[in-house]
């Protein structure tokens, strides 16, 4: 196992559980109901199958000299691994969003391959939802939501489509599963490359990233300017991967283990409009978004710092016309959220400001110092995964973006109406915010720590509040 992945392992806790997931909802095909999902899927179960990432199990021992590693597990125990579920009455979203939220804090089980699916029936609105959790030294975030993403059709006629747990449609071929290879050649969806490079799961760059540092010893010569400059603007209060500047905060405190995930889906033209209006990315409205909700909710309880909060942001470098550029491929930014002033515009203008000059330090740097500098920029938060403080406290929270396909998406005709992700709170950042957009809509999804913080769904009504705060503030 490579030191990236096991950093999870040896981090994780009780209180600090080191996995992701997803929440999808279904819409039943035409003149089904939620019976036929659920049938669909136990016909999966009954199988057997199961594809070979979510058969490692994690293990060390005496012979591996205490260093985690990965065996297969050859007879996998679907009936471990995946579970029903019903909501109590009256089947709503807050009762779906209350059971994910006790079943996303429980951790998983090292005796086995680590990661769980529960298929969820009950919803008032006749849809089906399917939630799964992988532990992160197996998968991050970008690539969990991947695992449910590769079962999608974007035909709605598709049969044949296998199971999130079961081998990709072009293992399945053999085992006399796809019906129409033609058709289930289209259901294998890879999320662009780009998509992958640009934002992982949250704490998976704070990990992938200070290992880099240290590998890179041999080029100090060329990192030192990079790294000194990353203080200096640091010092000065510029956009970059460093900040000395994150107040102190409800959100940077320890956690416990038990979790609260919120979630909510807005069309994504709304955002296009004003971030096209306002000369801004899609990425700075989003931020511009929660920096308005985290206001509102943290000054509703007489929380709000005076100085403004700052996001950890993972951002893409690499522009439309550098497809084949080496290096800049991915950074960490540290985004002033102008939480301090209260007008939407202006607020919206701090965000841009902070991220376009952030992405400007780094964009002329290699590949090696933009990884040394977002390192040096992450660590605080790194430490905090070992219990180990520092006198430079981290970005207050952290804000994630993953683009995703635009067309809708299908399972043997189920639609596809909602994908939610949920990631990993950490001490020192009791709040994450992971987007991620499917079909016309993009998908905000909150993970807290249930001790550190109170109800997170007054947080989605900030959020749309915003969001018409900056439609009215353009002109829209």
């Amino acid at each position: 196992m490579s030191p990236t992945d096991s950093m999870f392992l040896l981090g994780e806790s009780r209180d600090h559980p080191m996995h992701v997931g997803g929440l999808a909802l279904f819409a039943p095909p035409e003149g089904g109901d939620a019976a036929d999902v659920r049938a669909m899927l136990d016909a999966a179960h009954a199988r057997g199958k199961v594809a070979p990432l979510l058969r490692k199990r994690a293990r060390r021992s005496v012979t591996s000299l205490g260093q985690w590693g990965w065996e297969t597990d050859t007879e996998a125990d679907l009936d471990h691994h995946v579970s029903h579920d019903a909501l109590p009455s009256p089947g709503g979203i807050p009762e779906l969003l209350e059971l994910v939220s006790r079943l996303h804090a429980g951790p998983l089980d090292r005796d086995w391959p680590l990661w769980e699916m529960h298929l969820i029936e009950g919803l008032g609105d006749g849809r089906f939802a399917v939630y799964m959790k992988i532990h992160h030294a197996l998968a991050d975030g970008v690539s969990a939501m991947k695992v449910l993403r590769s079962v999608l059709s974007e035909d709605p006629a598709a049969s044949g489509m296998p199971a999130p747990w079961e081998p990709a449609v072009r293992e399945r071929s053999e085992l006399g599963l796809v019906s129409d290879p033609a058709a289930a050649g289209a259901a294998v969806l890879d999320l662009p490359a780009a998509a992958l490079r640009a934002a992982r799961g949250a704490v998976g760059e704070v990990a992938a990233l200070v290992p880099m540092l240290a590998a890179t010893v041999g080029e100090v010569a060329g990192l030192l300017p990079a790294l000194a400059g990353t203080v200096n603007r640091a010092c000065r209060g510029s956009g970059g991967p460093l900040t000395f500047s994150a107040p102190e905060s409800m959100l940077n405190v320890p956690i416990g283990g038990a979790r609260r995930f919120a979630a909510r889906s807005w069309p994504i033209e709304r955002l296009c409009l004003v971030a096209k209006h306002a000369g801004a990315t899609v990425n700075d409205v989003v931020l511009a978004m929660c920096s308005g909700a985290l206001r509102s909710f943290m000054g509703d309880l007489d929380a709000l710092p005076a100085d403004p909060l700052i996001a950890m942001v993972p951002v893409s470098l690499r522009g439309e016309h550098h497809e084949n550029q080496v290096g800049n491929e991915i950074g960490m930014l540290a985004c002033n959220l102008a939480t301090d002033l209260a007008d939407p515009v202006r607020r919206l203008r701090v965000v841009r400001d902070s991220m376009t000059e952030g992405k400007a330090a780094m964009r002329t740097r290699s590949r090696t110092q933009v990884l040394a500098m977002s390192a040096l920029g992450v660590a605080p938060l790194a430490l905090g995964m070992f219990g180990v403080g520092g006198p430079i406290r981290p970005p207050n929270v952290m804000i994630s973006n993953v683009p995703g396909p635009a067309a809708p998406l299908y399972w043997n005709g189920a639609r596809l109406t909602a994908l939610y992700p949920l990631s990993i709170p950490v001490d020192g950042q009791a709040l994450n915010i992971t987007c991620t957009s499917t079909d016309d809509e993009i998908a905000f999804g909150l993970t807290g720590c249930r001790r550190a913080l109170p109800r997170l769904e007054p947080m989605l009504g900030h959020l749309d509040d915003e969001l018409c705060a900056l439609e009215r503030a353009v002109g829209l």
